[in-house]
């Protein structure tokens, strides 16, 4: 089972605790939340091995606070989260992840970026001409992005002028 299928499973699971009048202890849900940030994380650099163990840890924890708490609940609903979260690959359907991080390559260090999707209400052509207006330095993302990077005020100025744009397009 991936990270994030066995972290939406207990997510899932405590709601369904919450809902029943069940308190989750801060430390559990702070494992939690530590457990999605890891994974993140693993999504940014899959070789980064502390990463799954770190993960493996933090799930863990919250697995055994949910299985002993579901416990004290009755017998029958342990059994029938047990094997959902025990249940074989095969549910795994060769997730892809999505590459949506807060981690972006070939950008300077002392630069600042934003990622613009293109869109039909403006158009690539006029999005490269309002960027080198502002003297900013942009590539295309394989993706639908352009990755725009330079100095913090001219990119702010560069959004300014998108949202009058974009304003414009949705009147128009």
């Amino acid at each position: 089972m991936s990270y994030e299928r066995k972290w939406k499973l207990l997510a899932d699971l405590l709601t369904k605790l919450q809902e029943k009048g069940e308190r989750i202890p801060a430390d559990v849900l702070n494992d939690l939340r530590s457990a999605k940030t890891m994974i993140q994380v693993l999504k940014a650099d899959p070789t980064h091995i502390e990463s799954m163990y770190r993960i493996d840890t933090y799930l863990r924890t919250v697995e055994a606070y949910t299985i002993f708490t579901i416990e004290k609940q009755g017998k029958g609903n342990v059994e029938e989260w047990l094997k959902k979260l025990k249940e074989p690959e095969r549910w795994e359907t060769n997730e892809k992840w999505e590459k949506n991080s807060a981690f972006v390559t070939n950008v300077p260090r002392n630069k600042n970026w934003i990622r613009i999707q293109i869109s039909k209400d403006i158009p690539r052509e006029e999005m490269k001409k309002l960027i080198e207006e502002n003297r900013l330095s942009y590539r295309l993302d394989k993706n639908g992005h352009i990755i725009v990077h330079g100095d913090k005020e001219k990119i702010k100025l560069l959004v300014k002028k998108l949202a009058e744009q974009f304003r414009g397009a949705i009147k128009g």
